[in-house]
């Protein structure tokens, strides 16, 4: 079975649960990109691109965002699941969201998002049981926990940092501890995803 993880998130209402895995070395992601641009409704999943994820609190702020803006009606998705892949953005260009956070075929690590969204006389159909079965048959890589201290052995802190525009500042460079440096270009990286007009 998968490490599938059920998240609790504050202030989230319990018509929406929150199921959350990390899989390393995945050899389909072409196969799983193919699902997704079909809109194949059995694979309504955010596959995200784990090398763009700093940390948990990165992931699930774009989680969150994305479930508010489901909630509000304000979606410029099709789903809540494409929404929390353009919510790691932080600019309003859905494409560039999409080719930079979502899977594509050279994707080697993936974060799996799935919401289970149960509206009054209308439960979720599926169980995180019936997820994790799914996952575990379609995707073809190694089931790891979705923690900061395995996400951190794969978030290309380059390549975010040239995505949130954050190169070149004086202030970050001067910080020698790498820890430090890191929790700093962390908070910068939230702070654009929620300064992002909707």
């Amino acid at each position: 079975m998968a490490a599938l993880e059920t998240v609790e998130l504050e202030h989230l209402p319990a018509t929406h649960t929150v199921l959350l895995a990390l899989y390393r070395n995945v050899a389909n992601t072409a196969f799983l990109q193919e699902q997704l641009l079909s809109r194949n409704a059995d694979f309504e999943y955010a596959f995200v691109d784990a090398s763009t994820v700093a940390s948990r609190f990165q992931l699930l702020s774009a989680v969150y965002k994305a479930i508010a803006a489901e909630m509000a009606g304000s979606m410029r998705t099709p789903n809540v699941h494409s929404e929390v892949v353009v919510s790691l953005n932080s600019n309003n260009n859905i494409s560039e969201a999409y080719r930079r956070y979502g899977v594509q075929p050279s994707t080697k690590d993936v974060v799996v998002v799935k919401v289970l969204i149960s509206r009054e006389g209308s439960p979720s159909s599926l169980s995180p049981e019936d997820v994790g079965k799914h996952l575990q048959t379609h995707v073809q890589g190694e089931s790891v926990s979705c923690s900061d201290e395995e996400l951190a052995k794969v978030t290309d802190w380059p390549k975010l940092r040239k995505y949130h525009k954050l190169n070149g500042l004086p202030w970050i460079e001067a910080i020698k501890d790498e820890k430090a440096k890191k929790n700093e270009l962390e908070m910068l990286i939230i702070s654009a995803m929620a300064m992002r007009g909707t």
